[in-house]
């Protein structure tokens, strides 16, 4: 006989990480750095940051797992194609990554979800990189 706890699915990571209140206060977080930094904030071509912060909670929760809200409003992502149109150096990348550690690190997960979302914004802030220097 079967256990009833063994037929409930594994949490995904998405509910695992904190869910909907979890990417609200990471890209809230995260957007206030970028504005606390007028070099940083100028890449943006927005000076209201909330659509922008919006779009990265909604990409972030359908990545790992939650709400598909990003690609019934946006489509695909297309991340190198939306943003082929900024300057984004290794510098920026560092900025970029280091804002996002320090939010990242106010969510206090637990290793492995740290690791795995760490890891994804690693990858992904090298794959945007677009200019040299």
């Amino acid at each position: 006989m079967e256990h009833p706890a063994s037929s409930r699915p594994s949490p995904s990571l998405y509910e695992q990480i904190g869910g909907h209140a979890a990417f609200h206060r990471l890209t809230t977080e995260f957007y206030g750095r970028v504005a606390a930094d007028p070099e940083f904030a100028a890449m943006y071509p927005e000076e209201d940051l909330e659509p922008a912060r919006v779009r990265l909670e909604m990409f972030l929760e359908q990545y790992f797992g939650g709400p598909t809200t990003y690609g019934e409003q946006r489509g695909h992502p297309r991340l190198r194609m939306r943003h082929a149109p900024f300057r984004i150096d290794a510098a920026a990348r560092q900025k970029w990554l280091r804002c996002m550690r320090e939010s990242l690190d106010v969510l206090e997960l637990p290793p492995m979800l740290d690791g795995l979302m760490w890891d994804y914004f690693e990858r992904a802030a090298r794959a945007m990189t677009n200019t040299p220097g």
